[in-house]
């Protein structure tokens, strides 16, 4: 069973099971003309298409009127075709003449309609009726952008006044029964009066009919919130830029930074993680991540008496720097425990150690008919583990020659901090505990237990797979503890992995040993080619291009390897593409080119022809991050395409829709607009500072009465320079979101949809 959305995100498929849960988690960017948002759930197959389930609709009105967001089950409902509509017509409307008078109806054209052919696309005609008579337009094939360009006349004078003119759009089958696309329906009274009407109308469903299956498919369980945020040009949002990175600079000494720890006690457990990841992409952006992550550490360790607990709750600095790790170390992750996590995909052994649940039968024959025993299924599972704890420990160990820079300093930061705070030598551990609290406790362990949250899997595990992830897991988490007695006294049944897990303490501690001392200046230029930080560089690295011009649409030459490089203005390799004249980033069909990891560049020349660029790229998570990155750097492109051809033109047809024309403006929705938000998007500062805005403004009536201790007295932080400034900058930022005007609010808006499944 899955889940997909209107716009293409799906979620994981959970086997076998009328109950699933999935906790998945987006952030998508819908564009400001949106109605409705659709969840579709799926009964997965895999020979034949899915089945449909049901549907939960929930319209943007709705969300928009509960602005903390909706939690709670929703009854799916039947999913009835003629209610499965979209896209928009143009029309224009006219009554002419005296006696008789006209209605004339042009239809002139449509843009994304539902896709109701196999082939990806629909053969929409038009039908339009009034009085009782009907007109019907030329069927156009294989198209979700049709143009017509008919006109249609009624007369009016025989017709009640209350008679509507009803515009229907079709999907046309040959064989079956022609699929309904949507309709308008236009008050003949009210036109009449103004004798013209045109422009795009948006296509709605038949009415609604009743189902027999109502409150009988199951419901769905999700927590929606809709953030309208209008984003100011780049020059507004300076000044809090400048305000909390002097909070954060060198020129403190020592000081108290009054403006983050103001943050950091007026931050709310239900924001906190919020608050956190803005924050640090933030600071990120600025390179002051590791600035920010030592005032948060003096924070914490100043509040903290018994080193125990240190790091050990959900406060800001846990959240910031856990945010930290999954902005700034994803790519290290992949590649520390991609192999391993596709070994126990792949061999998908049966590991249990905990006797009281041990399945003889999953475990299957040693011999002839013979079944395992207990004591023998045990012992393989020991050995396993070991193999697997093993691999993971060397792979660790292997990492500090390509751990990013940027978490080196952090962790290296963060041990002096502890160290220095807890010198005493019963405390010699502590700050091993405080590196490997995050390290292992808060990414590496949670990515074994959950590899899909984290990328490193499209697919969820199954039971067997989950219970081998979650016992390395356990392993991981005891070592990351520094301590085997806890554990082996409360799972005794942990104790035949005790060895390994003590020799894995020692190389735990002889790896942070060497990440934070033997920082190389050699990790810069890997940090660079990871895009953890936000320069003039937004991303590099080798891929495979095929270029073709309009002229010719496909050439015969294969693809080669380049060094591609994007920056702020242009994408380079050979040759070099200025991003103002890319109009669309879209991906290609798998069968055009027998690789489901090609994406295609639409620009523009000088001369006016079309260039397209595909990118080969080496896996789903590469692509991502090239639609992502170059989606980003053209957002603000005005010559873009509304349409585009997923497929590619060969012989004397497009490979999608089959189109003939060559400058067939497209059969499916370019994608501008609709991003998801993922740990591989590349920073936006502007977004970020506004977000970071309105969580200031929601706190600034706490910010008024918080103080801070000085000696036996509290000093309102209100009356500190840094926090009268702040409120300065707050104010001037409210007023300019007041002074913008509506026209520029909705060019820059960005609805942002938060999901959890």
């Amino acid at each position: 069973m899955l889940i997909t959305l209107s716009i293409s995100p799906r979620t994981a498929t959970i086997w076998k099971t009328l109950s699933p849960f999935w906790g998945e988690e987006y952030n998508v960017h819908l564009p400001p003309s949106f109605h409705t948002i659709s969840f579709h759930v799926l009964d997965e197959d895999s020979l034949s298409r899915d089945d449909v389930i049901g549907k939960v609709s929930i319209n943007k009105e709705a969300l928009a009127a509960k602005p903390q967001g909706l939690d709670g089950w929703v009854n799916l409902t039947e999913i009835d075709p003629d209610e499965e509509v979209q896209g928009e017509i143009h029309l224009q409307i006219s009554v002419l003449g005296d006696i008789p008078r006209i209605l004339r109806c042009q239809v002139l054209e449509a843009r994304d309609l539902a896709k109701k052919d196999r082939n990806g696309a629909s053969d929409p005609f038009v039908r339009v009726r009034y009085n009782s008579k009907t007109h019907e337009s030329a069927v156009i094939k294989k198209s979700c952008y049709p143009r017509w360009n008919e006109s249609f006349e009624f007369e009016l004078d025989d017709a009640p006044l209350d008679t509507p003119l009803s515009v229907e759009v079709w999907d046309w089958d040959l064989v079956s029964k022609n699929d309904f696309l949507g309709k308008v329906l236009f008050n003949i009274h009210r036109l009449q009066s103004a004798h013209q009407e045109e422009g795009w109308f948006r296509l709605v469903p038949d009415k609604p009919k009743h189902s027999q299956h109502e409150g009988t498919l199951g419901s769905l369980r999700l927590q929606l919130r809709l953030r309208d945020e209008t984003v100011l040009p780049s020059g507004h949002y300076q000044p809090l830029t400048e305000l909390l990175c002097q909070s954060v600079g060198p020129h403190l000494n020592g000081n108290w930074p009054d403006l983050i720890m103001l943050i950091d006690e007026t931050t709310t457990a239900e924001s906190r993680q919020e608050v956190a990841s803005n924050l640090v992409k933030l600071f990120l952006g600025q390179g002051l991540a590791k600035e920010f992550l030592d005032v948060l550490f003096k924070l914490e360790l100043d509040k903290t008496s018994e080193p125990n607990t240190l790091f050990r709750s959900n406060s800001l600095a846990s959240k910031s720097m856990e945010s930290f790790l999954k902005v700034a170390g994803m790519q290290y992750l992949h590649r520390l425990l991609g192999p391993l996590i596709n070994r126990i995909f792949e061999e998908k052994k049966y590991v249990e150690l905990d006797p009281n649940k041990v399945e003889l039968k999953e475990a299957g024959c040693t011999g002839l008919h013979r079944v395992h025993t207990e004591a023998e299924v045990i012992q393989q599972s020991t050995s396993l583990l070991q193999s697997y704890l093993s691999e993971l420990l060397h792979a660790i160990v292997q990492s500090a020659s390509y751990c990013p820079v940027a978490l080196c300093q952090a962790f290296q930061q963060l041990y002096q901090c502890v160290n220095k705070r807890f010198p005493e030598p019963e405390y010699r551990k502590v700050k091993f505990i405080a590196v490997t609290s995050f390290l292992c406790l808060r990414f590496i362990s949670p990515a074994i237990m959950s590899p899909k949250l984290f990328h490193l899997r499209e697919k969820h595990a199954d039971a067997r797979t989950s219970r081998t992830l979650l016992l390395l897991a356990k392993a991981i988490q005891t070592i990351g503890n520094l301590d085997t007695l806890t554990c082996c006294s409360k799972e005794p049944w942990m104790v035949p992995l005790q060895p390994a897990i003590q020799l894995g303490i020692t190389q735990l501690k002889d790896f942070i040993s060497r990440l934070v001392i033997e920082i190389k200046s050699n990790h810069l230029g890997l940090q660079q080619r990871m895009s953890l930080q936000c320069g003039s560089m937004e991303k590099e690295g080798f891929i495979l291009l095929h270029r073709t011009k309009d002229k010719s649409m496909l050439m015969t030459s294969p693809f080669k390897k380049y060094y591609v490089t994007l920056n702020k203005d242009t994408l380079s390799y050979s040759s070099f593409i200025s991003l103002p004249r890319i109009r669309a980033v879209e991906k290609v069909e798998e069968k055009s080119f027998g690789s489901a990891n090609v994406m295609q560049i639409i620009s523009s020349r000088d001369n006016g022809l079309v260039e397209k660029l595909y990118l080969d790229c080496k896996s789903v998570n590469e692509l991502n991050q090239w639609l992502s990155a170059l989606r980003k750097a053209c957002s603000h492109n005005t010559d873009t395409m509304s349409s585009y051809h997923p497929g590619i033109y060969k012989g004397d047809r497009w490979s999608c829709c089959h189109q003939k024309d060559k400058a067939d403006p497209g059969c499916d929705k370019t994608k501008h607009g609709v991003t998801l938000q993922e740990w591989y998007d590349p920073l936006d500062p502007d977004l970020e500072s506004q977000l970071i805005y309105r969580h200031l403004i929601g706190v600034r009536q706490a910010m008024r009465y918080s103080s801070k201790p000085i000696g036996e007295t509290y000093i309102p932080l209100k009356k500190l320079d840094g926090v009268t400034r702040l409120f300065s900058v707050l104010q001037d930022l409210q007023n300019s979101h007041t002074a913008v005007e509506e026209e520029e609010r909705l060019k820059n808006r960005n609805f942002l949809l938060e999901l959890q499944t």
